[in-house]
């Protein structure tokens, strides 16, 4: 039976699939449900300008710039969409996010990463920043993480646009956009909970849980 160009291109994508689960150990469901509407073997090319910073597989070495790796391909794309219209800021991804100018070639990119083996750091142990993530600070209005961000920080399907995967993400990175959520700098959280939730953490706590889910 011969295949047209879509089948191939579907073939191909789940042949990238398997091979991301037999390396990552991830679940193939799950990855599935991580690329959602993109083509992550036409975004390994359409991404070479992000793999300069964000690594080839979306693991990046630099703090400053964060993992990409088996993050939710809609989160992605949302976090582009803010760049682009400067509901986020930072000047170098408000650039290059205006490079980005096809719906398609976003979803691909986003996907392409979204299809990598999930994100991990080195184990790291910090109860108080476990506990933080586990159960909140009731007293002080800070709810348990894991709630939206799932076990070990890595995410859940519901809202998935919303809730990032954190676990094995830099801890500078968490602590710079934990930081700017509280004071203000920060305010693309679509139901203003994460400036609410910063607002009320000291910088120990802030570092606390940043350095746990780096761990995991």
């Amino acid at each position: 039976m011969l295949l047209d160009n879509k089948n191939i291109a579907a073939a191909l994508a789940v042949a990238l699939l398997a091979a991301s689960a037999a390396f990552a150990g991830d679940n193939p469901s799950e990855i599935k449900q991580r690329i959602g509407a993109g083509d992550p073997v036409a975004g390994k090319e359409k991404s070479e300008l992000c793999q300069g910073c964000h690594g080839e597989d979306g693991n990046s070495i630099m703090p400053i710039y964060p993992k990409l790796a088996g993050q939710w391909a809609d989160y992605t794309q949302k976090q582009v969409r803010n760049f682009q219209s400067l509901s986020r800021i930072n000047e170098t991804m408000n650039e290059i996010a205006l490079t980005v100018d096809d719906s398609q070639d976003l979803y691909d990119i986003a996907a392409y990463f979204a299809s990598q083996k999930m994100m991990a750091g080195k184990p790291v142990q910090n109860e108080a920043g476990r506990k933080i993530y586990y159960e909140g600070i009731a007293g002080k209005g800070i709810f348990r993480c894991v709630k939206c961000h799932g076990e070990n920080g890595k995410g859940e399907p519901l809202n998935n646009n919303l809730f990032p995967v954190l676990g094995g993400q830099f801890k500078e990175y968490t602590i710079k956009q934990m930081k700017d959520f509280r004071s203000g700098f920060r305010e693309n959280d679509h139901s203003g909970m994460m400036p609410r939730i910063a607002s009320n953490m000291s910088d120990a706590e802030i570092e606390a849980v940043s350095e746990y889910l780096s761990g995991r």
